[in-house]
């Protein structure tokens, strides 16, 4: 999805009851461990970990929860070995679709995946069938509120963001995923947290649904969501 429909899937995210924010901040704090575990709890040292770090707390995960995972690391995670996998393939009419996930078996969560594309009127693809559509961003998106919009391009600018948007519900800031880091470390100085903030694959062209193709896309991010393995779903859906 796109324009308005982006900030209204991300509202829908931070207003689920407290059983599904749960859920979100499990997926976030394995996200966390790994990379505390892969370059170490020194987030300075590790831009994995601060990448990490950021998504989280864009997600209103408490700093007691970041600490924890970041210094119980592999520790949390007891013998188990993740691997992060991506997997592309087709929704409903052709969208194209991404789903980066995280596991300790990639046999069950192929199969996983491999059903919501099935169950919904889409189909698991190739490696690199669909990622040409999508350019590799660093994307953060922050509320309206008070904000001066000149100051904030300013800020932004000058922190290494390529293009900031607008739209009435707040600003969108691209970036070079190199300069991703600077530039939440800016809004930080400034006090300001991001409604979300993360490295994502931004669409290139769009695929637009109508009517049944719409509920069977948004069921099948719901499934994708349900999956403790998932961690993020891209895909070039634009509601008509």
């Amino acid at each position: 999805m796109s324009g308005h429909s982006k900030w209204a899937n991300i509202k829908n995210k931070k207003g689920k009851n407290d059983a599904a924010r749960g859920k979100i901040f499990t997926k976030m704090a394995r996200i966390i461990a790994v990379a505390s575990r892969e370059g170490g709890p020194d987030p300075e040292m590790n831009a994995k970990l601060r990448e990490a770090i950021a998504k989280a707390k864009a997600q209103n995960m408490p700093n007691d929860n970041i600490d924890r995972a970041i210094k119980k690391g592999a520790g949390e995670l007891g013998n188990a070995v993740y691997e992060e996998v991506t997997y592309e393939g087709y929704g409903p009419k052709g969208v194209a679709v991404i789903v980066s996930a995280l596991t300790d078996n990639k046999n069950r969560t192929a199969a996983d995946v491999r059903h919501a594309f099935d169950k919904y009127g889409g189909n698991l693809g190739t490696t690199g069938c669909v990622s040409y559509l999508f350019d590799k961003t660093g994307q953060i998106l922050i509320e309206r509120g008070d904000l001066d919009e000149d100051e904030l391009m300013m800020e932004m600018l000058d922190a290494g963001a390529d293009d900031i948007q607008t739209t009435e519900e707040g600003f969108e800031v691209l970036t070079n995923p190199n300069e991703f880091l600077n530039v939440v470390d800016r809004l930080e100085e400034m006090g300001i947290t991001p409604v979300s903030a993360s490295i994502a694959q931004i669409p290139t062209t769009y695929t637009q649904l109508v009517d049944d193709d719409v509920i069977l896309m948004q069921k099948m991010l719901d499934m994708f969501d349900d999956n403790d393995d998932v961690q993020e779903v891209w895909h070039n859906w634009e509601e008509a």
